[in-house]
């Protein structure tokens, strides 16, 4: 029996779990004045360690803010659906906000904090397959050149028709560009290797407010 789980212990974890994390939800909202909704683009743990280490600091009452991603179910149960079981006053109307990739913050500072601290994160980043190209992108006959002869396989592999020219890579017959994607193109993973490899950053991680909820208030953020 070493090694086994029962199924009834795990579906038995498996539902503390989701308790623990409603019960979290409620006792961070008790705790503080404020509960803001947010949703995110473009979405890397390295990004948002940032943020969760910004609202760890204590505010001026020694309270550290709470932030709640990626569980939006239990998110809808921890604030309640409707008049009946909402866990405070209107929290039903941040409930039915919660949809696609957004998370919660809740918090103390003060609100002018917050929302200029949102206002202004904006960080450059690589684009993901599949996303969506913001700009019209070009690599030049020089930007190859400058690499070394043993890339001219990966960059073929990637697509780039290339070829040693002088003891240089360069593009098949003389060609001064080679455009890798255009605005509104959705990328393809070789697309997104070749802006990894010449260093562009097409992508931006944003997080925007949606709503702020605190005593029973509830508002949209613009």
């Amino acid at each position: 029996m070493n090694g086994i789980v029962a199924l009834t212990q795990t579906a038995k974890k498996t539902r503390d779990h989701k308790s623990s994390v409603i019960q979290d939800i409620r006792d961070a909202i008790d705790e503080h004045d404020a509960l803001y909704l947010f949703s995110f683009e473009n979405m890397r743990s390295n990004h948002f360690k940032d943020v969760r280490m910004h609202f760890r600091e204590a505010d001026m009452e020694g309270k550290s803010s709470r932030i709640f991603l990626g569980k939006n179910k239990l998110m809808q149960i921890a604030l309640g659906r409707g008049p009946e079981d909402e866990h405070a006053d209107n929290l039903r109307q941040v409930s039915k906000l919660v949809t696609g990739n957004v998370g919660l913050l809740v918090t103390s500072k003060p609100r002018d904090e917050v929302e200029e601290y949102f206002a202004n994160l904006v960080q450059e980043d690589f684009a993901r397959a599949g996303s969506e190209a913001p700009r019209a992108v070009e690599i030049t006959a020089d930007m190859v050149a400058t690499h070394p002869v043993s890339m001219m396989e990966q960059f073929r592999k990637l697509g780039m028709p290339v070829e040693i020219q002088n003891g240089k890579v360069g593009f098949v017959g003389g060609k001064t560009e080679y455009v890798v994607c255009k605005k509104g193109q959705s990328l393809s993973a070789e697309a997104c290797k070749i802006l990894v490899h010449f260093g562009v950053k097409v992508a931006e991680f944003r997080v925007s407010l949606i709503c702020r909820w605190s005593d029973g208030e509830f508002e949209m953020v613009e």
